[in-house]
């Protein structure tokens, strides 16, 4: 069936003249969606194609007006449980239907919804959820047995909802307000949604904080939206599109696959963390014709040999984000998607997603590599960058400095924070009418021809006796002779200290490697010493955790030294 036919992708500038009422059960409950909220899109689709896929979880496959009827009764006991509309709602829940219409039901009853990972710490989630000030919570069937732990010590018990749990059992055990599967599916779905304004929270997502504890990065219903506006005209997506899932939910990059499938009537299909290991039967056998992720998740599979050629033919649309994307990854992976359009999508979960795009072009990008990692693009056209020094003064043209970025985009503030928001956050005048906001973004860059390289983090440039040193110019070097992952660390101090180090993997012998990097980088700024690991350890984005490395390198030292 040919469902671009039968439903037109919605456009913002006439999304007035398309919208049409919901109905779940009969004509009387009808309502018309918030032109401007994070729900909109999904709510016209579910009347538009209420019969086309929209979710896939392993072989179970969920269309619009099946997930549509569930999130609004999940929705109605959220209203109920807060006594009117709730401001955030927690969803404690691993790639599971509560863990994605629980997103649904949140922006339903008009709250702001707040992933958390069952597989993080305890302590860490339990943070979150004091930090957030949470009405309820949703749980999974399998996030169950942390929840007592979670909720202990607590100053405010939020409501609890199980959709996927019966029993008076489990209900009795828990404190305050309870709502469980068999109370879900009798409750009627919310008819009427509370009103949403652009300002309103739309998710409140937490990142590590230098001082240990979680930060809350808000994003309204503006921020995403102008996001979407962009990302919906670039990437032309159609009902006929089938994206992939791979990032956890408290990933900001997962919002990507699940919205701007929604807003053009697409079908998310989530993966497991094991499928990524060997995605291409995945892919086959879902039809997937978008595929993002981190480079990490494509350097594992390049390790391993598994990346071979014409291995992913349904693909026309491959995105990565989150981390430099390595030349060698971009080549690769053209050549295992050969009728896929690559992009390297960049930007900091403070400018909502992403904020520049850069198009890999297989004949021109190599030569636009800088340290050998494919340049970050331009900046999307509504957002203003601004290049600056440590005082915050603008940089002349092709001069390095720290992308700073203000528009539509931005998020207003840290959650709670206002001397964080201070610091990085500041306001300039741009001319004699107009102040701007902008977020710092601590990465450094250049701007070259048509677009911008990142040269690294500000916090990753050390001084080791006296010299300036880039981590990622020898992380780069030690890519491009023979290793597929490569990490560099200040050594033993990271604040001051005596040498730099290098962890590497897919690569046997690290003297060689050594020998052939000291081609390339002068006595200063070679590492004293090069480790090889089978895997990099990656946080729960997906990202190569750092700090995991230098732990793993002290207790690998103090083993081989005989301490």
């Amino acid at each position: 069936m040919n469902y671009e036919n039968n439903c037109k992708v919605l456009n913002p500038q006439v999304f007035r003249l398309f919208l049409v009422p919901f109905d779940s059960s009969s004509s009387s409950n009808t309502q018309l969606p918030d032109v401007h909220s994070l729900r909109a899109g999904f709510l016209h689709h579910a009347n538009c194609l209420p019969h086309h896929a929209a979710l896939t979880l392993g072989k179970r496959i969920y269309t619009y007006a099946e997930v549509a009827d569930t999130a609004r009764r999940w929705a109605a006991c959220l209203v109920a449980a807060a006594e009117g509309r709730p401001h955030r709602v927690g969803i404690f829940a691993y790639r599971s239907e509560t863990s994605y219409l629980g997103v649904l039901a949140s922006l339903f009853a008009g709250a702001g919804f707040v992933p958390l990972n069952p597989k993080f710490p305890l302590e860490r989630t339990r943070a979150m959820i004091e930090q957030a000030d949470l009405d309820a919570l949703l749980v999974d069937n399998e996030s169950l047995a942390q929840l007592h732990g979670l909720l202990r010590g607590l100053p405010h018990q939020p409501a609890i909802l199980l959709p996927a749990t019966n029993g008076q059992e489990v209900r009795s055990t828990l404190p305050g307000l309870v709502f469980d599967r068999q109370d879900l599916a009798k409750t009627s779905p919310l008819s009427t949604l509370p009103a949403i304004a652009p300002d309103d929270l739309a998710y409140l997502l937490f990142t590590s904080g230098s001082t240990g504890t979680p930060k809350g990065v808000p994003i309204t219903h503006a921020n995403v939206r102008a996001f979407l506006n962009v990302n919906l005209a670039r990437y032309g997506l159609t009902p006929a599109d089938r994206l992939t899932q791979t990032f956890d939910q408290t990933f900001d990059l997962s919002v990507f696959d699940l919205f701007m499938a929604w807003e053009s009537g697409a079908c998310v299909c989530s993966m497991q963390p094991i499928e990524l290991l060997a995605p291409f039967r995945f892919l086959e056998e879902n039809q997937i014709t978008v595929y993002f992720s981190v480079p990490s998740v494509a350097a594992l599979l390049i390790k391993r040999g598994a990346l071979t050629p014409d291995s992913m033919p349904t693909l026309r649309w491959s995105l990565f984000c989150g981390e430099g994307l390595p030349r060698a990854i971009a080549e690769a992976w053209q050549a295992a998607a050969p009728q896929s359009i690559i992009e390297n999508l960049y930007g900091p979960t403070e400018l909502t997603i992403a904020c520049a795009a850069y198009r890999w072009n297989s004949i021109t990008s190599p030569a636009e590599c800088v340290h050998d990692l494919v340049p970050i693009g331009e900046v999307y056209p509504d957002l203003s960058p601004l290049v600056v020094d440590a005082s915050l003064r603008e940089v002349a043209p092709g001069e390095v400095g720290e992308l700073c970025v203000s528009g539509p985009q931005t998020s207003p503030e840290y959650w709670r924070d206002p001397e964080l928001t201070a610091r990085c956050f500041f306001e300039k005048q741009t001319s004699a009418v107009t102040t701007r906001k902008y977020y710092r973004t601590g990465d450094l860059v250049i701007h070259r021809a048509d677009h911008y390289v990142y040269l690294g983090r500000s916090d990753q440039q050390v001084k080791v006796s006296g010299y300036r040193i880039e981590l990622g110019e020898i992380e780069a070097v030690l890519r491009r002779v023979g290793c597929i992952e490569a990490v560099a660390l200040p050594w033993p101090d990271e604040h001051q200290p005596d040498f730099i180090v290098a962890v590497v993997s897919g690569v046997a012998d690290s003297s060689k490697l050594g020998a052939i990097a000291g081609q390339y980088l002068p006595n200063y700024i070679m590492p004293r010493s090069i480790f090889i690991r089978d895997d990099m350890p990656l946080n729960g984005n997906g990202k190569v955790d750092r700090k995991a490395l230098q732990q793993w390198l002290k207790e690998h030292l103090q083993l081989f030294s005989g301490q």
